[in-house]
């Protein structure tokens, strides 16, 4: 249908074969029909509640007191007045059935809700529910930042913790090396005495100096020995009293 004959003339009511178009007029008449949903509810102080589906399964709703509350009114006027008609009729039954269209009805809203956190359908929303899923998404994000802030932290404590326990291992290492090197500098200090006449003492490395050389000659001592002048070993040319003053001849007896 040619968009003149959309514009003035008498529109035939039939399905638009133009997607373009179709999608169009659908927005025009929602908008149009959600306007006139609120304008009666004001003027004329009604409860209206209004859904819309698009054929892409999108929802469009208004409900001047909350359509929750409406359909759930709607239920159970329904209810009633089938009750009343059937009270012998099975009421466990319209029970259950109660309970399954009020937790459809649940599920319907908290999809809503969540379509409405992503940021999609919003145009029927009102000032006052933008203000409030303003707020929600305000306090949403304040959650969000709180939780990662306690992740970070934590994961520092962590991290700090974990650094406490490498510096103590490296301290502990460090020290086992410096008694390792101190110990093997000992034992080096020891074979170098050995090899160059020092001693160590108390840390200290001293000087060992051998005993002075005495000079002396091996002597055999054999029995009595009496050492003799030389010069008395010869007899005297007066008398005999020689032979009886020296009974020995270098230190043998006679």
């Amino acid at each position: 249908m040619d968009r003149s004959e959309m514009g003035r003339g008498r529109v035939e009511l039939k399905r638009i074969e133009n997607k373009i178009n179709r999608q169009v007029t659908f927005s025009k008449r929602r908008n149009g029909l959600l306007k006139k949903a609120y304008e009666l509810s004001v003027l004329c102080d009604a409860e209206v509640a209004l859904i819309i589906f698009s054929s892409r399964g999108k929802l469009y709703e208004f409900g001047s007191a909350g359509i929750n509350k409406t359909l759930e009114k709607y239920n159970s006027c329904c209810y009633n007045a089938q009750g009343s008609n059937s009270a012998l009729a099975g009421g466990e039954h319209q029970s259950w059935y109660q309970e399954m269209s009020r937790l459809k009805t649940k599920l319907e809203c908290l999809q809503r809700s969540q379509r409405h956190m992503l940021g999609e359908d919003l145009g029927p929303l009102s000032i006052k529910e933008l203000q409030q899923l303003e707020k929600q998404l305000e306090y949403s994000l304040s959650q969000a930042r709180q939780r990662k802030t306690q992740i970070m932290m934590e994961q520092v404590d962590d991290l700090r913790r974990k650094e406490r326990q490498l510096g103590e291992l490296n301290k502990q290492l460090k020290n086992k090396l410096e008694a390792e090197a101190d110990s093997s500098n000992c034992r080096s200090a020891i074979q170098d005495s050995w090899v160059h006449g020092t001693v160590v003492s108390g840390g200290r490395v001293l000087n060992a100096q051998p005993p002075p050389d005495i000079d002396c000659e091996p002597t055999l001592q054999i029995g009595y020995y009496q050492f003799v002048r030389p010069e008395a070993a010869n007899p005297r040319s007066n008398g005999g009293g020689g032979d009886q003053n020296n009974n020995f001849v270098m230190g043998w007896p006679l």
